[in-house]
């Protein structure tokens, strides 16, 4: 039943691309993203759908009485409902086979839940905002944005809804160039790395069973190499979703930006994750930051706001500590630019330099330890192992992780670092080319009929590579690991 899912929404999204008519094409646009969604089961495609039904409901509430009483009432039964799925299976005390414990989150609950409070926060901001139901339900169950984000707006979704165009070579062009290199991450360079991680949780559990400890660039190794698989599994999918959006002509938000060159954590959060963390900057700590003026309450709303995004992710001790490491980050980074000048000790805090990067690569990297696990005492072994002089002395992790972890991370910096910089260059030579080195291309049906040696069969082999993918997600044991979210 999950193909002929896929292919009916194939089939409805490519039919609703040739459609001339608004209305048609973006009931064909929703029927396809049902049609896609209800692969998980009708029963969550109900749920989607009465959120989809409450929340317009809410809005036009809103736009009628714009009143914080309405507005607190939409937020509170959005999260209780994502809470009732999300966190009550998690906190409920009892046996694990009662009927709290078998409660299951419909897939991307957590990504549509902020798409529809950002609805009601923009109405509330007074925003020219004004949609159908067909138009909102459709910004609540868009096939590509669903299951994993990228979390939209609807002023951004809007208008691409109402616009109505076939399918141009310049989108074909740079939405396929994205998948393949989704698929990429997601298929080569995150497997092998989950692969090898996997054998690192064994060497883990084991030591735990013996009493024996990890060494301390055994634990480096595993932060680095567990931030890397989740970066090539998450920006690779988002490559996917944001190409294959790209090839009907809908461009939807970045997720990532080469987070790892980052300079300082302030910097980092700007390019990864980019939509829910924008989404955190602008509805929780830009409005509780600016309820006071005093410094001290800016480092709390900052604090606070990273709390709630690591309890985001799950109700669980680790993430709430995740998320509270990383607002102490943040904390330290921004008192460190007011009182430390660039020049001292020849390290620009304020987000330059070699020095800062590797502050903020390593401190992010460390991060990642608690992000990876539910086991409180195993996080803290670990720690206690980075934080031990002897433990660096032993090494309990096999040469194999050591080199594919280093090489991930190499083919990395050596892609984005070096390669980048020409990429920008290339673009700036010649700004109408075809996009060699990924940026945004611009041809036309001469530059198409030139290329159609190799653009027709990387066409070809993309289709293959995605049915692949399918079926190779299908039958895997470790899935997108931001579906656990």
């Amino acid at each position: 039943m999950t193909a002929l899912n896929y292919i009916a929404c194939l089939a409805l999204f490519c039919l609703g691309a040739f459609v001339r008519t608004r209305t048609l094409k973006q009931l064909l646009l929703l029927a396809a993203s049902y049609v896609f969604y209800a692969r998980g089961g009708t029963g969550f495609l109900a749920i989607l759908i009465a959120s989809s039904v409450l929340n317009f409901a809410f809005g036009e509430l809103l736009r009628r009485r714009l009143t914080p009483g309405l507005l607190w009432a939409g937020v509170v039964s959005n999260v209780l409902l994502l809470g009732f799925f999300k966190y009550l299976p998690q906190l409920a005390p009892g046996p694990s086979n009662d009927f709290f414990h078998r409660i299951a989150m419909p897939v991307g609950m957590s990504f549509w839940t902020f798409q529809a409070l950002s609805y009601l926060f923009d109405i509330y901001r007074e925003d020219e905002i004004n949609p159908t139901l067909l138009e909102f339900c459709l910004y609540m169950s868009f096939w590509p944005t669903v299951v994993m984000g990228p979390i939209c707006r609807l002023p951004k979704l809007l208008p691409q809804f109402r616009e109505v165009h076939g399918i141009s070579l310049t989108d074909l062009d740079a939405g396929l160039r994205r998948v393949a290199l989704g698929l990429f991450m997601k298929l080569v360079l995150a497997q092998v790395l989950g692969s090898a991680l996997a054998q690192a949780s064994k060497v883990g559990a084991n030591l735990a069973g013996t009493g024996g400890a990890w060494g301390g660039l055994d634990v480096w190794l595993v932060a680095i190499g567990f931030g890397f698989q989740l970066l090539f599994d998450f920006a690779g999918y988002s490559h996917i979703v944001i190409g294959s959006a790209r090839i009907f002509g809908f461009h939807l938000a970045e997720n990532f930006d080469s987070p790892y060159l980052s300079c300082s954590p302030s910097i980092f959060w700007t390019r990864w994750h980019m939509s829910l963390s924008s989404w955190i900057r602008d509805y929780v700590f830009v409005p509780a930051a600016t309820l006071r003026r005093e410094p001290w309450w800016r480092y709390f709303a900052l604090l606070f706001s990273m709390i709630l995004f690591g309890i985001w992710h799950g109700a669980a001790v680790t993430f709430l500590l995740w998320g509270a490491y990383h607002g102490v980050f943040l904390v330290l980074h921004r008192i460190a630019q007011q009182y430390l000048p660039s020049s001292r000790a020849g390290v620009n805090v304020a987000g330059g330099g070699f020095v800062s990067w590797a502050v903020t690569f390593l401190g992010i990297s460390l991060s990642w330890i608690l992000f990876r696990t539910t086991d409180l005492s195993e996080a803290i072994a670990m720690f206690r192992a980075v934080l031990s002089p002897t433990s660096y002395l032993h090494i309990v992790l096999p040469a194999s992780y050591y080199a594919v972890v280093l090489a991930s991370a190499t083919g990395y910096f050596i892609y984005y670092g070096l390669i980048g910089q020409v990429r920008e260059k290339w673009q700036t030579v010649i700004p109408s080319g075809i996009g060699i080195f990924g940026g945004t291309p611009r041809i036309g049906w001469a530059s198409w009929q030139k290329s159609w040696w190799w653009r027709g069969p990387m066409i070809a082999t993309l289709t293959i590579l995605a049915a692949i993918a399918v079926a190779y997600q299908a039958s895997q044991a470790t899935p997108f690991i931001y579906t656990l979210f």
